[in-house]
Order: C-alpha cells, then sequence, then structure tokens
C-alpha cells in the first residue's frame, strides 16, 4: 500500500506518528500525536485512526506503553511519498567542505574523511566503498626498483585512480631491463580492463620477447599475473566511520544489540558485499526487513552511489530504522557529490 492509498487524515497522523517516534525515540501516544499534527481532532479521534493504522500494518502497539511504533512499512511509506527531503544547512556544507578538502588528498583519505564526517553530522555509522575495479581500464603502467627483492608495480587506471603493488622477485634485476619490461607490458595490455588482462594474459606475451636480465620479471607476470591485476579485497576496499556515535543511539542501550553491532562492523565482508551491489544505483534506501541479509533486518542504509570515470562507488549511512531521513538523505547526496568532485 501506498500513501495514495491513505486518507489524508491517516496519511497526516501516521508522518506525525513517525515524526515523533523519530524525535524522542519513545512511542508516540494519541495525545502528543493530536497536538503536532495540527489537524483540529480529538486525541481519541487520532486514537481511532492510529488504531486503524496498526492493522493495515504501519504501526504496532508495544505491551509496556499506550503509545506505537512505526513499521518497516511505514518508514518505506513515510520516505517515498511523506517525508520532504531537507538539504544541509549552511553550517553541515562548510563542515563537509572542510573535512573532504583536508590535505592529503590521496583518494582513500577523501573517503575515509567523508565516511566519518557523516558519522559526526548524522549520528549513524557513516560507510564508503571505492569501486569495483574489473571493468576498469588500464591506462599504463610503471616498475619501479625499490629493492633488491621487490619492485613496485603501479597501476594508472583510465578513471585516473592510481593502484600500487608490490612485486616480489627472486634475484635483483638491472633498471634497464625493468624498463624494457615495463615498456612490453604497456604495449600488450594499455587500453585493455583488468578482467580481460586477467583472462587473456597469456595470449597477450606468449609471443613477447623478454630483454636481456628481463626473463625472469617477465615470467612472473605471466605465472602470477590473475593475482597482480585482481585489485578486488576481501573487504571491497570499504571505509567506516566512528560506530562509537551510533552506539549512543537508545536502540543500542542493551548488551546484546552493542554486540550484534560490534559483530556487524567486524563481518567488512557483509558490509562490502552488500555496498556492491549499489554501486551504480543512485540513491538506494534499505528498511529493516527489506535487507535480504538478517544481520541487517533492524537497520535502514542509506547510500548514494558516486563516479569517478567509467567507476562507480558508494557513500552512505547505516543505522537503526529510527533516523531523521529528510536530514540525513541530504547530507548522504551533497557529499556524494563532492567526493565526486573532488576525485574527478
Amino acid at each position: 500500500m501506498s500513501a495514495q492509498q491513505l486518507t489524508e487524515r491517516e496519511r497526516r497522523i501516521l508522518e506525525t506518528a513517525i515524526q515523533t517516534y523519530i524525535e524522542t525515540a519513545e512511542p508516540a501516544a494519541s495525545q502528543e500525536v493530536a497536538r503536532r499534527s495540527s489537524l483540529g481532532i480529538s486525541p481519541a479521534s487520532v486514537r481511532s485512526t492510529m488504531s486503524d493504522l496498526e492493522g493495515k500494518g504501519y504501526l504496532y502497539h508495544p505491551h509496556t506503553s499506550s503509545g506505537r511504533i512505526p513499521t518497516d512499512r511505514a518508514y518505506r511509506v513515510y520516505v517515498d511519498g511523506l517525508m520532504l527531503a531537507t538539504p544541509p544547512t549552511r553550517t553541515e556544507q562548510d563542515a563537509l567542505r572542510r573535512e573532504l578538502r583536508a590535505e592529503p588528498s590521496a583518494f582513500g583519505d577523501i573517503l575515509r574523511r567523508a565516511a566519518q564526517v557523516l558519522s559526526v553530522l548524522t549520528r549513524e555509522l557513516g560507510v564508503a566503498a571505492s569501486p569495483g575495479f574489473d571493468q576498469a581500464v588500464l591506462e599504463r603502467l610503471d616498475l619501479v626498483p625499490v629493492a633488491g627483492d621487490r619492485i613496485l608495480l603501479v597501476l594508472h587506471i583510465r578513471s585516473g585512480l592510481v593502484r600500487t603493488i608490490f612485486v616480489p622477485v627472486p634475484t635483483s634485476v638491472a633498471e634497464d631491463a625493468v624498463a624494457r619490461v615495463a615498456a612490453i607490458l604497456n604495449e600488450r595490455l594499455a587500453g585493455v580492463t583488468l578482467a580481460e588482462i586477467r583472462s587473456t594474459l597469456t595470449d597477450r606475451l606468449r609471443d613477447a620477447h623478454a630483454p636481456r636480465g628481463g626473463t625472469e620479471l617477465l615470467n612472473i607476470f605471466l605465472a602470477e599475473g590473475e593475482e597482480i591485476f585482481d585489485l578486488a579485497t576481501p573487504d571491497g576496499d570499504l571505509v567506516l566511520g566512528s560506530a562509537r556515535l551510533l552506539a549512543d543511539q537508545p536502540e543500542f542501550a542493551s548488551q546484546d544489540r552493542i554486540r550484534d553491532l560490534l559483530t556487524l562492523t567486524e563481518r567488512r565482508d557483509v558490509l562490502a558485499w552488500v555496498l556492491g551491489k549499489r554501486a551504480d544505483r543512485g540513491l538506494t534506501i534499505t528498511i529493516g526487513g527489506e535487507h535480504s541479509d538478517p544481520e541487517l533486518s533492524g537497520l535502514t542504509l542509506v547510500t548514494s552511489s558516486y563516479r569517478v570515470g567509467d567507476l562507480t562507488g558508494v557513500i552512505g549511512v547505516l543505522g537503526p530504522t529510527r533516523m531523521p531521513y529528510d536530514k540525513i538523505i541530504g547530507l548522504v547526496e551533497t557529499t556524494s557529490r563532492l567526493v565526486e568532485g573532488l576525485l574527478e
């Protein structure tokens, strides 16, 4: 059922009940809803309408309280049809720009600052994920000898990102041989996606003639290329803000809920997988039981994707379903656009 299928009175009372619960963390009582709604009707009439909304699955009645609490369905109707998103205040916008533009400005630093400042401004858990690199196109690569047994591989991605990898070598390789191997790799691999490089590397290098002193180095790429050009990490380059601010919320007052929260933040693979599925979907809001993973069933995840060239990543917040959606949506979208601008 959508907001349009509710009566005007039901919409107003449901919106007020949700806003009351979001602000107070206490079940919304009919007297308070009557006062806030400005409908000019008695608490008894409000109580009757709230009972109807409970029957339709939008509110539920805790045994220990006379008030009512919104369900996941209520929050969905609120987000989709009742709420008006508000842009960040000037103070919040200034804080976002100040934090995101602080030095240093490496890609990972920008994402870490984005997750942290969202945690502070929203009191939720800020989250950010780097783009997936399978479809990233290699612009060029550099090989830099840094020690007798290691060479630094610098991958320049067409979107402007740079990734570095240490490649172990069994013996020292002369600098001129390293440079010639780099030239061969650039000739054969530049302009190709990393996924295609991994699957076709042997064919692309099969007839390459290794320079004097560079045979072992070229053979390393032939033997280990699938791992070398796989930039995926177990946690998907996931960045989390401060969980302490989220833990201060009433929903996490019990030791069990705190334990569940800490367990979730440690299960970075779960969060990375969830964020990875949202990378090219723009603004996405998943509420409570809408999550396919039961570990997230009591939480809401609000994310906005950002683009770096042909790649997309995700920035957002994770928190209890009782969150100020109207404010948080604006903060998440603004942060995403600021990060996108900085990375461009």
